[in-house]
């Protein structure tokens, strides 16, 4: 390899608050990784991240914004997804009755990754996802709020 040359890119864009940038991320992210095992998993979790940052952030006021960023290096790609804050709780996964229709999106984002992690306060939350060859089993919440994986891996069948 060249020694100009990198393996790991770096890519970002910053969306409107609007509900239809949510397609256009998941569009952009889907394009960026198209030809990574990634790909659709990335598109999913991009997808439900800029929706969480534009119901329950200031991402989705008249003047709000998110902002996306895509680190992907051999075998790994990690996404963040930054909101600009506001917003009445930190991201957590929840447990919903079976009947709700909503509560189950951060769940399904640590399902499909190795690792979560929120960091930020109520000027702006970054939810971090990496997702990598070395696939594990779905994060859990540990005592503290703060997301850990399990070290079983997934089998990739």
């Amino acid at each position: 390899m060249h020694e100009y040359m990198s393996t790991e890119r770096i890519w970002e864009l910053t969306c409107p608050g609007l509900p239809e940038e949510v397609g256009r991320v998941r569009r952009w992210t889907r394009d960026v990784l198209h030809d990574s095992p990634h790909a659709d998993d990335a598109a999913l979790i991009v997808s439900e991240l800029g929706s969480n940052a534009l119901v329950h952030s200031a991402s989705g006021s008249p003047n709000g914004s998110f902002h996306v960023s895509l680190h992907r290096s051999p075998g790994t790609v990690v996404l963040a997804v930054t909101d600009t804050g506001g917003g009445a709780t930190k991201p957590h996964v929840e447990t919903p009755d079976e009947d709700e229709t909503h509560g189950r999106g951060l769940g399904l984002v640590a399902a499909l990754a190795n690792r979560v992690q929120v960091s930020g306060d109520d000027y702006g939350r970054t939810v971090t996802v990496e997702i990598s060859d070395q696939h594990q089993a779905p994060a859990r919440p540990s005592a503290r709020g703060v997301r850990v994986g399990l070290p079983a891996p997934r089998s990739m069948a």
